[in-house]
C-alpha cells in the first residue's frame, strides 16, 4: 500500500477538506482525490461520505484515521531513532507566525537557524494570531509564534519573551509632548487598530476591559492588518493608536513617530504553540531549543 496514499488520506480526514488538504499537501484537488479513490478501491470500501459539499469519515473511515495516525507516529520515532544514531538533522518544518512577530523576531531567529541547520526546510506561514492558533489545531503547522493568549489546554504553550505596548503618534500631535499617557487620554481622538483577529488587538480590549474602560468607546477610525499600515497612518497624522515598541525602533530614530508610554503598562507575552504530540520530528526538538536559547540570549530584541 502506497504511503502517500494514506498520508493524502489522513491529511483529508483531519481536515474534512478537500480543498484544505490540497492547499496544506501542495497538491491540485483531483490529485488528492484520486488517491483517495484509490485507498477506497484498496480497501473495497468508501472511506468518507459526501454530502452537500461536505464530508464526513464512515466508520471504516475512522478506523483508517485511527490507524493511519498511530503509523505515522511510528514512523517518527523510527525517524527519530536513526537520526539520534546519526547525528542528522534535516526534514521540512512548517511554522506559522502572527504578522508582529513574522516581519520583527523571526527573520533573524530563523536565519541563524538555517545557518546552523542547513539541511532543514523552514516554511513560514502568515496570518494573525487566532489563525495561526487554528492551523496549530488543524496540524497545518508544526509550531505556532503568536502574540495573545491561546485558550485551547490541548495545546502547549510556552513563554518566550515579554513584548511591551506603547501608544503613538505623528511628531505634531496634541500628545506628542507628553512622555506618559493613560488610555483615557487617547479617547478623545481617531484611534487606529488591527483588524479583528489580531493578538495585538485582543491584547488592548483585555487590558481596557481590566481598567473598567469598554474597547467601544476608542473612537474608532480605521482598521488595518499589518503594523507598517498603522505606522503609516500615524505618521500621516490620521490619528494614534497602541503597537509593539519593538515595530517601531526604525521609526524613533528617525523622528517620524513619537512613542508615549502606558500607565500602567501593558504587555504580553510571544509564546510558542504546538500539539501535545509523543513524538516529533528531531528538527521540530532542534528548533524549540534553539528559539528558546535565543529568546534567552535576546530578551530585549525582537
Amino acid at each position: 500500500m502506497s504511503d502517500r496514499r494514506l498520508q493524502v488520506f489522513h491529511t483529508v480526514a483531519r481536515l474534512l477538506s478537500f480543498t484544505k488538504a490540497a492547499e496544506t499537501l501542495h497538491m491540485t484537488q483531483p490529485a488528492v482525490t484520486f488517491q483517495v479513490r484509490q485507498l477506497e478501491e484498496q480497501f473495497n470500501t468508501r472511506l468518507f461520505d459526501r454530502t452537500h459539499n461536505r464530508i464526513s469519515l464512515t466508520e471504516a473511515g475512522k478506523r483508517v484515521y485511527e490507524f493511519s495516525g498511530r503509523i505515522f507516529d511510528l514512523y517518527a520515532e523510527m525517524e527519530n531513532a536513526v537520526k539520534d544514531m546519526t547525528g542528522d538533522v534535516s526534514g521540512v518544518l512548517m511554522i506559522g507566525a502572527s504578522t508582529t512577530i513574522a516581519e520583527y523576531m523571526l527573520p533573524a531567529l530563523l536565519g541563524d537557524f538555517k545557518k546552523k541547520y542547513p539541511d532543514v526546510n523552514v516554511q513560514l506561514k502568515v496570518s494573525n494570531s487566532e489563525g495561526i492558533v487554528h492551523m496549530v489545531e488543524n496540524n497545518v503547522i508544526d509550531l505556532g509564534v503568536v502574540e495573545s493568549p491561546v485558550m485551547n489546554k490541548n495545546l502547549v504553550v510556552e513563554v518566550c519573551r515579554m513584548d511591551e505596548l506603547v501608544a503613538v503618534v505623528s511628531p505634531s500631535h496634541q500628545l506628542a509632548d507628553r512622555d506618559v499617557v493613560g488610555i483615557t487620554d487617547l479617547l478623545e481622538y481617531p484611534y487606529i487598530c488591527r483588524e479583528e483577529g489580531s493578538g495585538t488587538r485582543e491584547v488592548i480590549a483585555e487590558y481596557m476591559n481590566e481598567l473598567g474602560i469598554a474597547p467601544g468607546l476608542m473612537h474608532l477610525s480605521m482598521e488595518l492588518g499589518s503594523p507598517e499600515s498603522i505606522k503609516g497612518a500615524v505618521e500621516a497624522g490620521m490619528g494614534v493608536s497602541i503597537v509593539s515598541l519593538a515595530t517601531i525602533q526604525k521609526e524613533l530614530k528617525l523622528g517620524t513617530l513619537v512613542q508615549l508610554k502606558l500607565e500602567p503598562a501593558l504587555k504580553r507575552p510571544f509564546s510558542f504553540v504546538h500539539q501535545k504530540q509523543k513524538f516529533r520530528h528531531r528538527a521540530m526538538d532542534e528548533l524549540l531549543d534553539f528559539a528558546r536559547s535565543y529568546c534567552k540570549s535576546h530578551p530585549d530584541v525582537v
